[in-house]
């Protein structure tokens, strides 16, 4: 049985310094999203049923999307999309030791954190 993969909640958006806080300042004061502050430093707001992560990225010199993908079985998840030719890219963010998921990146090199729901 191959393991399911689903969308995940979490888009996160990699921003340079020079545009981080003028982008913050887009999605709440001029969308007006509500903000997400209690995994402070981080700040996010809700998109709906959605949650958008805006982080600052001092070695990015343009702002990036990631995505995140759910499995209910990561290693089998990990192995087929590993057959189907996709590409592991952990060094890109370090996650946790025993952390059930890392990163990948889609043809297009937009990347995803694959992960088990619960594996925070």
């Amino acid at each position: 049985m191959a393991a399911t993969i689903y969308g995940g909640i979490d888009i996160a958006m990699k921003i340079p310094p020079h545009q981080y806080q003028a982008t913050v300042a887009f999605y709440r004061d001029v969308v007006g999203l509500t903000p997400i502050t209690d995994k402070a430093p981080a700040i996010g707001f809700e998109l709906g049923p959605n949650k958008l992560w805006l982080d600052e990225a001092p070695m990015l010199s343009q702002a990036e999307v990631w995505l995140e993908l759910f499995t209910d079985d990561f290693n089998k998840a990990s192995g087929h999309l590993s057959g189907a030719g996709v590409v592991r890219c952990d060094a890109i963010e370090p996650l946790p030791d025993g952390f059930k998921g890392g990163w990948v990146t889609n043809p297009a090199n937009i990347v995803h954190m694959l992960r088990e729901p619960d594996a925070w």
